[in-house]
């Protein structure tokens, strides 16, 4: 198992490699896992961005890769208040809503590497203190720590938040993870339990009004991918386990799993009719949860303490074909 350096535009990157895996990071532009391949299989796992697409990358990071969303989805008109502070987000879509957080290209700072027999990590970090466009919009200074953990087949993921300033802060947090469908999507198909789904507006905001899966009830028994078109917002509830299973018809899939306790909320995106790509996106909130009338049991809203750090963690599996008998 080891660790290497290499690059993206002039930008360095760290590759942690096992014999199945090879898992790309670029930590000087918002350390975003911006490539997985399988080396058995021979193909690329996620979305991963060209050199030329720098231009897009640069404006929509979100786009490629498993980029994390701080926090996930649209608050309305960016603005909110919490603890007798008030938070005004960027602007940045339809209907003056701002979108996917204030994490974008941020330079992480490299911590840690550590390379053995069994796995490979590395650890980054990111005070928010240091970025004055961060602060303008969340005032209070956060310290984000990153661990990524390669283990043959497994790719394990951890976040870990610490407030450091004086009054208690709402935090949310979510992956926009690109997952491919190699231009056939009726090849796969994907189980995941959910108990039920929530109303969006016109604005793509929830309402807070749940209502049942009617059609995608399918989901947790297994439904194929041909001819969707999905940017559906599905409730976990009770089901478990918290984990998405994405497979292909001769046995190979993916198992994209999250810790029960923090996530509540499953995202589905298509990029229109699924071809390419199925956004699998794990949410520990709701979008726009600081603005919801809804008990923060409900809206998944992580309430971060002075001092107090909350750690979030996240686990990719690859599934191995059928072995023929």
């Amino acid at each position: 198992m080891t660790v290497s350096k290499g690059t993206w535009n002039g930008y360095e990157t760290y590759i942690l490699k096992s014999k199945q895996l090879e898992v790309t990071l670029l930590p000087k532009l918002g350390n975003n896992v911006i490539g997985i391949r399988d080396l058995q299989e021979n193909r690329d796992i996620l979305r991963r961005p060209e050199e030329s697409d720098k231009d897009f990358y640069m404006q929509k990071p979100y786009h490629f890769g498993m980029p994390m969303l701080m926090p996930p989805g649209r608050i309305r008109r960016g603005h909110f208040e919490y603890d007798g502070v008030e938070y005004q987000f960027d602007q940045n879509t339809a209907n003056d809503n701002h979108i996917h957080g204030l994490h974008r290209n941020q330079s992480w700072r490299v911590a840690d590497i550590d390379e053995n027999e069994t796995g490979c990590q590395i650890v980054t970090e990111l005070l928010t203190a240091d970025d004055a466009n961060w602060m303008r919009q969340y005032p209070i200074p956060l310290k984000l720590e990153m661990s990524l953990q390669l283990q043959g087949t497994s790719l394990m993921q951890r976040l870990k938040i610490t407030n450091l300033g004086e009054h208690a802060a709402p935090f949310g947090f979510g992956l926009h993870t690109w997952f491919l469908l190699d231009g056939e999507p009726s090849r796969w198909t994907l189980k995941i339990p959910v108990s039920d789904q929530l109303v969006q507006d016109e604005e793509q905001i929830p309402t807070g009004e749940v209502i049942p899966l009617h059609e995608w009830e399918e989901l947790n028994t297994g439904m194929n991918m041909a001819h969707r078109n999905w940017d559906n917002l599905l409730r976990i509830g009770d089901k478990r386990p918290v984990s998405a299973e994405l497979r292909r018809d001769d046995g190979y899939g993916l198992r994209y799993s999250a810790d029960p306790d923090y996530f509540k909320y499953w995202v589905l995106y298509t990029k229109g009719e699924s071809d390419q790509f199925l956004c699998i996106e794990p949410y520990t909130c709701l979008p726009d949860a600081p603005n919801s009338t809804h008990p923060r049991e409900f809206t998944g809203l992580i309430e971060l303490e002075p001092g107090v750090p909350v750690e979030l963690s996240l686990q990719l599996d690859v599934i191995e074909k059928y072995t023929m008998l």
